[in-house]
């Protein structure tokens, strides 16, 4: 037996299991396919997650719709980020060419076409799928600070907040109603209230409503609403008993990779919340396929990745298992990485240093073997992957190179006019196409605004009113001053003339008594004149003198009259 049959022999052997498995492919010997050692992975361990790897355009994305076909048909539910839409061809039957069959037969694939029963999500309704939600409330200060990298200071005071809109009975349900409940804290209306939750600064406030900002502007404000999401929803099977396949819109994937890690942290936050334990059972309650993966772990901070690292270590024993799609095993966490239990690499290209030394890396991540994995890595066709998974003893199988199987559904995307019947026809879409907008904080500080400032407005014209009846009693009291001023100036003026016109009467009084006086005085002088002078009279007229004069006179007079004349 030549080393190359014990080593076919070996490999075979490797993934020979009893437990119901998924055919990834067969193994490639010498360069052919060997249709007699098929390559597979056990059921019972997809919850022990795996990663898919590889360039671009070497076949990820048809290795991950390979997968979800098969898990689908054997009952269990698959979610998957539907990136650049290729996947919702798993809704429609693969189309056959002669290229496609050949390439199956030299497998020894019974191709079939078939369809898969698909539900098509979108977040927040950008997109032709069912809108997808979460309340601000269920996502919680925890997860939101790991993903706004917030540190314990910050987190901290975001719990607070959490706090307070919990016991004001404010509902957060979208990144609006956190912020109105941070802006009112800073508000001149909210300030005592603030103070009241300690360890809360406006710096620290201000910080928080940048980074949500910042986070709405990722589109993160179309994720946060109602109604919310019941991840249960994730878990159903059909009438056959076929796992749903959820595919998730993420067009802009690029643009807004903080959304798609926000939307991934919750998802699995509340499922590891609501599901029981359940440990090791035959198939997975869920497998999730997370596209695109180094996007997720893009410039996310020390605590994000540590959070992601310990959901994929205790969701396995919820029975959800996670594969992460990305170009290399190194774009994701040492912590991560060491979780993953099955690896599917497609080829890796060695072009630049860094391509070189990813290369390197990524070949220490495997067992031991036979092959150059250095080379065969270079070497891969399309649709060629090296794989090893976790046996059911929990011992990685030898690594294999595999062709892999084709899928059986359609390998390009399917025409959005087949698939929006089907959408619209949904009992995904009745329960959840219709946004529900209630009233939640923002409205409800919104309207104690208004009734605040109806109130002080009330207030103020009150205050107006009464400074009005204030000003118009205080002019009263000035007319009724100045009018009783008036009044007895009035009194003390008709008061004053009455002593004037008193006065002026006792003055004429006075005077007539004077005038009086003074001619009774005068008469009285006159009558003593005329006494004092009728005696001078009489006293000269009785003196000889004046006898003698008067009869000299009148003897001149005699004289005179009669014309006679005193004889000299």
């Amino acid at each position: 037996m030549s080393p190359m049959t014990d080593q076919v022999a070996e490999i075979t052997q490797g993934y020979t299991f009893e437990e119901h498995a998924l055919e990834l492919g067969v193994l490639m010997a010498d360069g052919e396919p060997r249709p007699d050692a098929t390559i597979r992975i056990p059921l019972g361990m997809l919850n022990r997650h795996g990663v898919i790897a590889g360039a671009t355009g070497t076949g990820k994305t048809k290795t991950l719709q390979l997968l979800a076909e098969q898990m689908s048909a054997a009952g269990v539910p698959v979610f998957a980020a539907d990136i650049k839409g290729d996947l919702s061809g798993l809704a429609s039957p693969g189309e056959a060419s002669e290229k496609l069959l050949s390439r199956t037969r030299k497998i020894g694939q019974d191709w079939q076409a078939k369809g898969f029963p698909v539900e098509f999500y979108a977040l927040g309704g950008q997109g032709l799928g069912v809108p997808v939600r979460c309340t601000m409330t269920s996502f919680g200060p925890t997860l939101l600070s790991k993903v706004l990298g917030l540190s314990e200071v910050q987190e901290s005071s975001l719990g607070l907040v959490f706090h307070y809109a919990d016991v004001r009975g404010l509902p957060l349900l979208d990144i609006a109603d956190l912020r109105a409940v941070l802006t009112h804290l800073t508000s001149e209306e909210g300030k005592a209230e603030l103070k009241e939750l300690g360890g809360l600064s406006t710096a620290t406030v201000g910080v928080l409503l940048r980074e949500l900002i910042g986070f709405a502007d990722q589109g993160a404000d179309l994720f946060f609403g109602e109604p919310e999401l019941d991840t249960f929803d994730l878990l159903r099977t059909t009438s056959d008993g076929r796992g749903v396949i959820s595919l998730l819109e993420l067009p802009n994937l690029h643009d807004r990779p903080k959304l798609f890690s926000t939307f991934l942290m919750w998802l699995l936050a509340d499922l590891f919340h609501d599901l029981p334990e359940v440990g090791d059972i035959d198939k997975p309650k869920l497998v999730f396929f997370f596209d695109e993966a180094h996007l997720l772990f893009a410039d996310a901070s020390p605590e994000f990745l540590q959070t992601i690292a310990q959901t994929v270590r205790l969701i396995r024993s919820k029975g959800v298992g996670i594969f992460f799609i990305t170009q290399t095993p190194t774009d994701i966490p040492d912590q991560v990485l060491a979780q993953l239990g099955s690896r599917v690499q497609h080829q890796l290209r060695a072009h630049t240093p860094n391509d070189a030394k990813a290369l390197k890396q990524t070949v220490n991540t495997y067992p031991k073997s036979a092959y150059d994995l250095a080379e065969v890595l270079q070497r891969l066709g399309i649709g060629e992957a090296i794989v090893t998974v976790m046996d059911p003893d929990g011992s990685p199988t030898p690594v294999a190179w595999t062709r892999m199987r084709a899928p059986e559904s359609l390998m390009a995307p399917t025409p959005a006019d087949v698939l929006r019947p089907g959408i619209a026809a949904s009992a995904m879409m009745a329960k959840y196409g219709t946004e529900v907008d209630r009233e939640s904080a923002q409205e409800i500080l919104a309207r104690k605004l208004e009734e605040g400032a109806q109130s002080a407005a009330e207030q103020e014209q009150a205050k107006a009113d009464a400074q009005a009846a204030q000003q118009a009693e205080r002019e009263e009291a000035a007319r009724a001053k100045e009018e009783a001023a008036r009044a007895r100036e009035a009194e003390r003026l008709e008061r004053a003339a009455q002593r004037e016109a008193e006065r002026q009467r006792r003055a004429e009084e006075r005077e007539a008594e004077r005038q009086r006086r003074e001619a009774e005085r005068e008469a009285a002088r006159e009558e003593r004149a005329r006494r004092n002078e009728k005696s001078v009279l009489e006293q000269v007229a009785g003196s000889s003198v004046f006898r003698q004069f008067v009869r000299s006179a009148g003897r001149e007079i005699v004289r005179g009259i009669f014309g006679t004349a005193r004889r000299r």
